[in-house]
């Protein structure tokens, strides 16, 4: 059966970036703007990007801006996966008047990550943290799925993990990496973060509710998981609901509502919008002839790929290819 996370993060161009360590005395507050306002400097390309950061050592306080704060102990994870501005602090409810995007756009060092300093380093006695802090880049558009299933806040706390866990040691890497300069560390830095993000997804889908919804549950019901495995595994098949539901083993309205129930769309729907995703790839990424691409994602003609594509995407492919090289 298709791997359909790790398809679905191929299609949409995942990949990490890490892009700093953190070394705060108390008092020290930090505040990360939207995503949305830093991306073109961290990850340009991306439309989405998704911060995350690790404890390495000491506590700290996280809050959404304007939220309510959470505590953070040696070893946990948080994640903002719907890219929203977000304070980091010593002490809950601390803001910085002063925070904006200008310093994520100050000229890079030689080699990520770099440490950034917080509070007075000459006081002696405070309270200090480490902590490492990354980007995770991806598509948004036409489709992705996975966004609208993760939550505004992932909070992994370290006693979850387990003892000598493997993302307890990366926290640990970054600083080391930081401050060692070798070779390939960032290109290692990249890939490790990009395993985390996959490792967190996991753990949030076995954590999640028995009547929780949305894509990630899909993925572990054994009817509509087997129905995704195929539609990815094969997008350009001709599929109809009565042969997807003969193999999820299903009545064709069972089927309907299950998708329906945990995807928000019904099955035939979702093959559509999906097969969009990777036409709309090929657009950006390839000089294949539009024809060419219909046939790779179902269509037997070019008008029929046209009409399906503009009707789901809003767009022409010829002027999504012109829009994507552009803005790429």
């Amino acid at each position: 059966m298709t791997d359909v996370l790790s398809d679905l993060l191929r299609a949409v161009r995942f990949r990490g970036a890490i892009f700093y360590y953190t070394e705060g005395i108390a008092p020290w507050v930090a505040e990360t703007p939207a995503a949305a306002a830093i991306a073109p400097a961290i990850l340009p390309g991306s439309e989405h990007m998704i911060p995350f950061h690790g404890l390495v050592k000491g506590s700290c306080w996280v809050a959404l801006a304007g939220g309510e704060s959470v505590r953070m102990s040696e070893g946990d994870l948080i994640l903002f996966p719907q890219g929203d501005a977000h304070v980091m602090s010593s002490a809950p409810g601390l803001r910085d008047p002063d925070a904006d995007a200008s310093s994520f756009y100050a000229e890079r060092p030689p080699q990520l990550p770099h440490a950034v300093q917080l509070g007075d380093h000459a006081s002696a006695g405070a309270p200090r943290v480490t902590i490492a802090c990354g980007y995770l880049g991806l598509d948004a558009r036409p489709f992705n799925p996975l966004l609208q299933a993760l939550p505004r806040v992932l909070h992994v706390p370290g006693r979850d993990l387990g003892d000598g866990a493997w993302i307890t040691t990366f926290l640990g890497v970054v600083v080391d990496e930081s401050r060692r300069r070798r070779p390939g560390g960032e290109a290692v830095l990249e890939r490790m973060s990009e395993m985390l993000f996959v490792e967190v997804l996991r753990r949030h889908v076995d954590a999640l509710a028995p009547e929780q919804t949305g894509w990630l549950a899909g993925l572990r019901d054994p009817s509509v998981g087997k129905v995704l495995a195929l539609l990815h595994g094969h997008p350009a098949r001709s599929w109809t609901l009565a042969t997807l539901s003969r193999a999820a083993g299903l009545s064709r309205s069972s089927l309907h509502e299950r998708f329906v129930q945990l995807l928000g769309q019904p099955p035939m729907q979702y093959l559509t919008r999906w097969r969009m995703q990777l036409a709309s790839a090929r657009l950006r990424d390839t000089d294949a002839k539009h024809l060419h691409i219909a046939n790779a994602v179902g269509y037997d003609s070019e008008a029929a790929f046209s009409r399906a594509f503009k009707r789901e995407v809003g767009v022409s492919p010829a002027a999504w290819r012109r829009g994507a090289r552009s803005s790429g």
